[in-house]
């Protein structure tokens, strides 16, 4: 099977499920060409050394998770390592070092997923392999291992200075491989990610207290692009999703993770960051409401849309997204009757003619009180469904049989989805 049909299998699976495909985005995308051109720039930049920010603010339904899945398939086709971070109760905006967790679990390459492991052991290798080639030691010699050490710890001498664990823990974590301790090299690894609670003999092997903290996590992450430039990778890109959720914490935790996010804004903005593009999104109370941004006016002020009129400059702080529309969704269900057509068989278009593509647009549409801008997901869902059974029966007809009921995708909806569906119409 080729690699295409493989991805047009995955795409219409993930269809299927009401779910983003993990990959081929681009052949879905709609109406996004300028926003990908631009975040492909801000890449473009960050991979040369430099490090950028971008914040896209949109209603439920505008396209956002798109977006953003979007623009990490875009990074990693560019050869950095990606991290996508919900925030949530378990990773809020006001604790860095569950940001810094979440990250690095999260690691992701164009060949790995988890790749947190794939990257250190990367890193490794090219420190072994010149050392190899440049001194002429073999992979038995104990100099080998002596000199590897020497260059982990002379890679992060100035990330050291302010804290030295990191170096430590990736002392421990070589050395411990190299005895064929794999518990303790997978502890060293834990820690490293930021995971809490590992045990006691890897804080003996490391001579380290404690864990990732708010004041080491910044640091450790400007620490480990280190590894992920030297393991060959263009940089790391991050998506945090869903920063709006701030806005329900008491006002003095809303305040901290304000002033994280101004602190990540401000070390991009400082060159601390190099090699690094972060990714933000979020809903227009988060960046005007009352309890948004506005409460932190300089953070407001480094984000704020100025000159704002009908045309739109994604090349501001932020990207603002317009909600679905019935022209995007058609030119979608065409897409997805190309990826259809690669991943089963081509599409009778006799019987899903653009007046029955029309049609059934306009039935779920209606079901939802004529909100096009919630019903993508669904309607994905419910066309893949006719194309499944137009291929699976020569007898069905969609235009006689197809009717949306509102009552049987309840128990499948989302929050935002189930409020609009509650509304009698």
């Amino acid at each position: 099977m080729d690699g295409r049909k493989t991805e047009s299998i995955g795409i219409i699976n993930a269809l299927r499920r009401g779910t983003v495909p993990a990959s081929g985005l681009e052949r879905l995308a709609v109406g996004l060409s300028v926003e990908e051109e631009v975040i492909g720039r801000q890449l473009d930049f960050a991979a040369s050394g430099g490090a950028d920010i971008k914040f896209v603010c949109g209603d439920y339904g505008s396209g956002k998770t798109f977006l953003v899945a979007r623009a990490l398939e875009i990074a990693r086709e560019k050869t950095f390592v990606t991290a996508h971070v919900m925030i949530s109760a378990d990773t809020p905006l006001h604790k860095e070092s569950a940001l810094y967790y979440r990250i690095l679990s999260s690691l992701r390459t164009a060949e790995h997923e988890n790749a947190l492991k794939e990257i250190v052991d990367d890193w490794i290798f090219a420190i072994e392999e010149r050392i190899i080639e440049v001194e002429g030691v073999s992979e038995e010699d104990e100099a080998l291992k002596t000199g590897t050490v020497e260059r982990i710890e002379a890679a992060l001498a100035d990330i050291s200075a302010v804290n030295p664990a990191l170096a430590a823990a990736l002392r421990v974590y070589y050395t411990a491989n190299c005895a064929g301790d794999f518990p303790l090299a997978q502890a060293a690894l834990g820690w490293l990610s930021g995971e809490p609670h590992v045990g006691r003999k890897f804080r003996q092997a490391a001579g380290v207290k404690g864990e990732v903290d708010e004041v080491s996590a910044l640091v450790f992450l400007r620490g480990f692009m280190r590894i992920i430039r030297a393991a060959g990778y263009a940089g790391l890109a991050v998506a945090v999703d869903e920063v709006e959720t701030v806005q329900a914490l008491p006002s003095n935790l809303r305040a901290k993770g304000y002033g994280n996010l101004r602190q990540i804004v401000d070390a991009v903005d400082r060159g601390e960051m190099s090699h690094c593009y972060f990714l933000f999104t979020g809903t227009p109370a988060f960046f005007e409401g009352s309890k948004g941004i506005r409460s932190l006016p300089p953070l407001y002020d480094r984000l704020k849309i100025v000159g704002a009129d009908d045309y739109a400059n994604p090349l501001q702080a932020q990207i603002r997204l317009r909600p679905f529309d019935l022209q995007k969704l058609e030119e979608a269900a065409l897409k997805v009757c190309e990826v259809y057509a690669d991943a089963a068989a081509p599409v009778d278009r006799n019987r899903v003619s653009h007046r029955f593509m029309q049609g059934m647009i306009d039935r779920v549409t209606t079901g939802f009180g004529g909100r096009v801008d919630v019903i993508p997901r669904i309607f994905l869902r419910e066309f893949v469904d006719v194309l499944d059974k137009c291929g699976l029966y020569p007898e069905y007809n969609p235009a006689a049989a197809y009717a949306f009921d509102r009552e049987k995708v309840k128990g499948d909806l989302k929050e935002e989805e189930e409020a609009v569906l509650e509304v009698e119409f």
